[in-house]
């Protein structure tokens, strides 16, 4: 499903505002809940709104520090678009998308990863795997695990769009309920429209970061200088594209689909002649890539298409990782 385009506009959703409203009270009550422990340091991150704005990246840069530090991260997810409600633990040489979700095979390529509906129940499966510490990548919103670190990650130039609360807008629940819950917030890119992200920080002591996506290097050598037709069915395609350009990558075209987009046989094939008729290099994500991975319709696409790992880059790096092992001691 994609979102409605009203949701980043200024002004919009008035007529949707009181259903917003209801599930804005709903939300924040919940997010009030008291968690059970998880027996080790859980640290959280999760997004304002819906939408990409680097929360997976973060989980990796999280993932990076413990494991400098000797720690034995695991990461814990629902697994949102696979049909395994778990506890499973990912084998990416098992597992596809459809199994466990696109996000759990990208982060079990750096360290262990549960995907489980019941998180509490994934806890306990990720500390019988000798984790000391568990990295969720979503579940900010749900109380049923306790945080010992929660970090919210906002789109510097998206901010939060109208405003309003599902459906109304993109926000998950009112800013002010999600902030409260938090202890740190990470503007991704420019902080074009982060200022009411960044005033409500403020009000509620929150530490405010700055962060950016910065692609590897050689992936950019292996393009050279060939144009490219990019595509994504991620949360905000456009972070993607903009991405590109500013590697200093042509992009000639690009193709958005919806979040967590299951590519049919059509879309390959559409995707791999247009590529042919303007002789141009295929691109797309890391989470995209790992979805083509295992359908043989696909299998084409998966093998002609590039992808651009990228890596979440904190300005404020020392208070980054003093926060992140900090966590470790608050259990």
């Amino acid at each position: 499903m994609r979102e409605p385009a009203f949701w980043w506009q200024r002004d919009t959703g008035r007529l949707l505002a009181p259903f917003g409203a209801l599930c804005g009270v709903a939300a924040s009550r919940r997010m009030d809940e008291k968690g059970a422990s998880a027996g080790v340091p859980v640290i959280c991150l999760g997004n304002l709104t819906v939408g990409g704005a680097g929360k997976t990246p973060a989980a990796l840069a999280v993932a990076r520090i413990l494991l400098a530090a000797h720690e034995r991260p695991v990461f814990l997810s629902r697994g949102y678009g696979g049909r395994l409600r778990g506890p499973v633990r990912v084998d990416p040489s098992y597992h596809r998308a459809r199994d466990v979700g696109d996000e759990p095979l990208m982060l079990a390529r750096l360290a262990p990863a549960i995907v489980a509906r019941d998180r509490v129940a994934g806890a306990k499966a990720a500390r019988s795997g000798s984790a000391t510490v568990i990295v969720m990548d979503d579940g900010f919103q749900n109380p049923s695990l306790a945080k010992d670190l929660s970090i919210l990650l906002v789109d510097g130039p998206r901010g939060i769009g109208n405003g309003r609360v599902i459906p109304a807008g993109p926000l998950r629940a009112p800013v002010s309920a999600q902030i409260a819950h938090a202890q740190a917030v990470v503007i991704v890119g420019p902080p074009v429209n982060a200022a009411p992200v960044t005033e409500m920080a403020h009000r509620h002591g929150v530490a405010i970061l700055h962060g950016r996506l910065v692609p590897e290097r050689n992936s950019l050598d292996a393009l050279g200088r060939h144009k490219v037709l990019a595509f994504a069915g991620i949360g905000n395609p456009e972070k993607f594209f903009l991405t590109l350009t500013d590697a200093g990558i042509d992009v000639a075209e690009r193709t958005s689909f919806p979040d967590h987009h299951r590519y049919t046989a059509k879309d390959a094939k559409d995707l791999l002649a247009r590529a042919d008729a303007g002789s141009l290099v295929l691109i797309t994500t890391e989470k995209d890539h790992v979805r083509l991975i295992g359908d043989p319709r696909l299998v084409a696409l998966a093998t002609r298409a590039s992808t651009l790992p990228v890596r979440l880059v904190i300005q404020e790096a020392e208070a980054f990782e003093k926060m992140v092992l900090g966590a470790l001691q608050r259990s």
